[in-house]
């Protein structure tokens, strides 16, 4: 008797794939930086860093208003910035256009779903949560959750393992170089959105598909990626 085929997992990256978070994230960012009397930024500074963690951003900030930020400095401006941004959740945050309805699609048809961000995992957890997703999720992970995080495979090799899904029956889906790297090091195949946060286009980046619009995921889609992918590591 031939075993079942396993059930297909869609991963997904968090921040500028399944939510908008740029405009939290930066308000929380301000709210930081007032507290050394800083001139706000804007997101069209922050673009290419929105994503990447708060680390990156107080420190672009700084660099913007030519501010010197110590090691002492950053530890407090780090707890301040985790304070406000938890403190506000879900705030402005929202699903990108198409995704429940993609999300519904997918799960109708028997579709696992997982999350695999770099945000930490105390932090990924309560937005998923306030904005009503948790129960959609097999698996979320965090930039913490593990010794490694994205792009190293295993941090995606980990999140397919609590789904309880297989790596030979995932895809993952994200919006950055850390998405698309994680699942060619994984040897699974990537579908970019164009709508996220990267500062180059996001075909540039050599993902296995890209889709335009959330309207276009579907579990056809995945499964023809998946044999594509298969036959051609036959």
């Amino acid at each position: 008797m031939e075993s079942a085929v396993p059930p297909m997992l869609a991963v997904f990256d968090l921040d500028g794939t399944l939510i908008d978070t740029a405009p939290d994230l930066v308000d929380s960012l301000n709210f930081t930086i007032a507290a050394r009397d800083l001139e706000p930024v804007t997101y069209a500074d922050l673009t290419h860093l929105v994503g990447h963690g708060a680390k990156a951003m107080i420190e672009r900030a700084f660099a913007l208003r030519k501010a010197p930020l110590s090691n002492g400095d950053f530890e407090p401006m780090l707890e301040r910035f985790i304070d406000h941004y938890k403190g506000a959740m879900p705030g402005k945050s929202q699903p990108y256009p198409g995704l429940i309805d993609a999300l519904d699609r997918l799960q109708a048809a028997g579709v696992m779903l997982a999350v695999c961000t770099n945000k930490m995992e105390s932090l990924a957890r309560p937005l998923i949560a306030g904005l009503g997703l948790t129960d959609r999720f097999a698996a979320i992970t965090g930039g913490d959750t593990f010794a490694v995080r994205k792009p190293d495979a295993e941090h995606l090799f980990g999140t397919v393992k609590l789904a309880g899904g297989a790596p030979a029956r995932t895809v993952m889906i994200g919006d950055s170089l850390n998405d698309i790297k994680v699942a060619a090091n994984a040897g699974i195949p990537s579908i970019a959105v164009p709508f996220g946060y990267s500062d180059v286009a996001v075909e540039t980046l050599k993902p296995t598909h890209v889709i335009q619009h959330f309207d276009e995921l579907n579990p056809d889609l995945l499964q023809t990626l998946l044999a594509t992918h298969a036959a051609g590591n036959g």
